[in-house]
């Protein structure tokens, strides 16, 4: 049972750091000493989605930045900031943008429902319900939340893609390519949702493709009969 006492939290870091160091003496030291991570997870502030857990890396293996709901926008300077300290210090090769079924924002930006001052940062989730809203409305209902999920990761993607960061890094030939993808809290699984950019190709092409998979997915008997955690409460 989780425990209220924050005593408790300082107990077990405590003796998490000491059988770390008896099972891989100098693993601390070593970890001073280098960041040189080749990924970057962009994903949702959901507590039960932790990158490193759910990729087997260990720390110093991926760089992180989330928020609710894995939204990039133009405007939020922190995670253009997060990105481009990634890709121009890091030297990053991989970013992965990262949504979870189940996910409560993008369940709010689906039916409207009102939370409070997220409301605002939500709005943008909202932005691709709209604009796909004859695709949302066709499929059935249960089905609705987990295709705006990944809806949500390819524009994301986009948005990653158009950035600045990522124009001047891929003008100047550094490789680095941004991959969508989704994680099943229901099943522990990484699923790859077949966007990847790399700055080598026209990115219309690759989103209205990868829109019509999740159009199809979403529309075939063998998708509705699965279960994709639609039902687990997110935080």
């Amino acid at each position: 049972m989780p425990s209220d006492n924050l005593d408790d939290l300082f107990a077990h870091n405590r003796a998490w750091s000491a059988q770390m160091e008896r099972d891989r003496p100098g693993f601390f030291t070593g970890l001073v000493k280098q960041q040189t991570p080749r990924y970057m997870w962009i994903g949702c502030s959901d507590s039960r989605v932790p990158a490193n857990q759910i990729t087997g890396l260990e720390p110093g293996e991926v760089f992180v930045h989330r928020n609710v709901a894995n939204i990039v926008v133009h405007s939020d300077l922190n995670a253009l900031s997060a990105i481009q300290f990634a890709v121009e210090h890091l030297k990053v090769e991989h970013i992965m943008v990262v949504g979870h079924y189940g996910c409560a924002g993008v369940k709010a930006a689906l039916n409207g429902t009102r939370i409070g001052l997220a409301d605002n940062w939500i709005r943008h989730i909202q932005d691709v319900r709209d604009r796909h809203h004859v695709m949302l409305d066709s499929l059935p209902e249960d089905v609705r939340a987990d295709a705006l999920c990944e809806l949500n990761v390819a524009e994301q993607v986009v948005n990653v893609a158009v950035s600045t960061v990522m124009v001047d890094a891929w003008s100047r030939g550094q490789k680095v390519t941004i991959h969508g993808w989704t994680f099943g809290v229901h099943d522990g699984l990484l699923q790859d949702q077949g966007l990847s950019v790399d700055g080598t190709k026209p990115l219309e092409p690759q989103y209205k493709a990868v829109v019509q998979r999740i159009r199809y997915k979403w529309s075939t008997p063998a998708a509705l009969a699965g279960d994709s955690g639609t039902e687990t409460p997110a935080a």
